[in-house]
């Protein structure tokens, strides 16, 4: 196996009837094409030595989880091993994103400073909120500060150099 790096757009959370259909939490913001048929996954597993290669042959929505069948399996028996699996794609096939749009393992780990210079922290998780996203930052102190992300608060995310500038509002620590 390379050292190629693979990004998570799935979870087997449970299989779906008799004929090898698996539920998948879908964690892609492009489930259309990550599901559509033809599409190629990586499926990896604990009792798996290394990833295996499918093809999604049909995929559908069911309230918040995608139903998902395989071209290489027929029936429960052959996909209820992979309950708990990730379904991944390799780098070099993710999805080129518009400015000001970033892949969370981009933002994860950044140190963010303030626009007055001082080191405040790095960023830990990404809470996704119905209005706008959330930056957890665990700060110098060990205590977390919730940032929103929105212009007025994250002013400048410089990814190469793993960076982020932020206006601390009033309140917020």
């Amino acid at each position: 196996m390379s050292n190629t790096r693979y990004y998570e757009v799935g979870k087997v959370v449970n299989t779906h009837g008799i004929k090898g259909e698996l539920k998948i939490h879908s964690v892609t913001d492009f489930p259309e094409e990550r599901y559509r048929k033809g599409s190629k996954l990586f499926l990896f597993h604990d009792n798996l030595p290394q990833p295996l290669t499918v093809t999604v042959e049909t995929a559908r929505l069911q309230k918040n989880t995608y139903i998902v069948k395989f071209k290489e399996y027929a029936d429960i028996n052959q996909v209820e091993k992979y309950k708990g699996g990730s379904l991944k794609v390799p780098e070099d096939e993710r999805i080129p994103l518009e400015e000001d749009e970033f892949y969370y393992d981009d933002i994860i780990g950044c140190e963010v400073w303030t626009d007055e210079g001082e080191l405040l922290g790095s960023v830990k998780e990404i809470i996704t909120t119905g209005a706008n996203d959330v930056w957890v930052v665990k700060m110098q102190n060990g205590k977390d500060v919730l940032l929103p992300y929105i212009e007025d608060c994250i002013l400048e995310v410089d990814v190469p150099n793993r960076k982020i500038t932020a206006h601390v509002m009033e309140g917020l620590i």
